[in-house]
């Protein structure tokens, strides 16, 4: 992104946030990694998002192009004014609920968000949607029901859409959320992805890389390799990225991440997004882990922990381990390791074992 592009952004979030501090929000931030700016309504734990990529647009020049953005952003924040926070009840509540897939990683300052684990590294939450902003429910929401109940209302919200026609041959049908379909979301939906065959020509596979995009194709056709060239591409230029990996539909309808069978052409493009995914969200997990190890991905997405020498050290699930100059199969080690309840997954090691120590 380019330096007048960036200061573009801060200057708008800036005013954003003294339109929120007047009306009483001291907590307003602005987060230029989503861009967007998260505070806290009274009586919540949870902050509400201010998503602002809607205010980002070319702006006349002049007192009159000045006035109307100006009109633009108190009108943006005066939508979220009039419905802050989460409704009181669940019968308020209920027909606002979405659910989103986003990183298992809950940022420090988001509190403790209603979640569940959805797919490797991703997890499940839900939000109550509002014209201009959504509100992570809270795992304390007040409505006194359960968290099955929430989930199961967020996921009835969904539109469900399905497409018409019927492909030929196989397809690319790239799904663009406009901030009301929450395509991405769909991917929650038992059977909605395996619903797509007969309109993408075969075996539907999925790429969510960030929150507006979703993009599907038919397996083993020659559009396959390009998507995943394209997920990449996405995910990693995104401030709102979701995955850069495939997702299939198991035998019962639920998404699962898409495997390519050994020898497969495709075995490399699933090994490398997996690999990037992993060194991305272990690397945000570590900004809140102390002795967390880094994690170095490989071009081929072969994937290795780098373990301090002599020290304690919690590990990064990966193909190899190195300290110092000598690099040993992840089996070789793990059996030395005690495993630790972390999201994602990591094994702490008091000390680099020894070449003679034996599992």
């Amino acid at each position: 992104m380019g330096f007048f592009r960036r200061v573009a952004r801060a200057r708008l979030a800036s005013q954003v946030i003294r339109r929120l501090r007047r009306a009483g929000f001291a907590d307003a931030r602005y987060h230029s990694a989503t861009f967007s700016v998260r505070f806290t309504p009274p009586g919540d734990d949870v902050p509400s998002v201010l998503q602002l990529d809607g205010l980002l647009v070319q702006r006349s020049r002049g007192r009159r192009g000045r006035r109307e953005h100006r009109r633009r952003v108190d009108r943006f924040v005066e939508g979220f004014l009039r419905n802050p926070g989460l409704p009181v009840d669940w019968h308020a509540a209920r027909p606002l609920l979405r659910p989103v897939l986003r990183s298992a990683i809950t940022p420090a300052d988001v509190g403790t968000p209603l979640s569940r684990p959805a797919l490797p590294f991703l997890a499940e939450f839900v939000v109550v949607d509002h014209p201009e902003t959504m509100t992570y429910v809270s795992v304390e929401n007040g409505w006194g029901v359960d968290a099955e109940e929430v989930f199961a209302a967020a996921r009835a919200n969904l539109s469900a859409a399905t497409l018409l026609g019927k492909a030929t041959e196989p397809v690319v049908v790239q799904f663009v959320d406009d901030g009301d379909a929450y395509w991405t979301s769909h991917l929650l939906l038992d059977g909605w992805l395996a619903g797509l065959a007969g309109q993408v020509g075969g075996e539907p596979v999925a790429f969510a890389p960030d929150r507006g995009t979703l993009l599907v194709t038919a397996d083993y056709s020659d559009h396959l390799p390009g998507l995943f060239a394209q997920a990449e591409a996405v995910y990693l230029a995104s401030p709102r990225a979701i995955t850069p990996m495939a997702y299939v539909s198991d035998a019962d309808g639920r998404t699962v991440p898409y495997r390519a069978a050994p020898g497969s052409p495709y075995e490399i493009c699933v090994r490398r997004a997996q690999g990037l995914f992993a060194g991305r969200e272990y690397a945000r997990q570590a900004e809140q882990l102390p002795l967390a190890a880094e994690l170095l991905v490989a071009d081929d997405g072969r994937t290795r922990a780098l373990w301090p020498q002599d020290g304690p050290a919690l590990l990064p699930v990966a193909d190899e381990v190195q300290v110092g100059e000598a690099v040993r199969p992840w089996r070789e080690v793990v059996p030395h390791l005690t495993e630790v309840q972390l999201t994602p997954p990591r094994w702490r090691g008091e000390s680099w074992p020894k070449p003679t120590e034996q599992p």
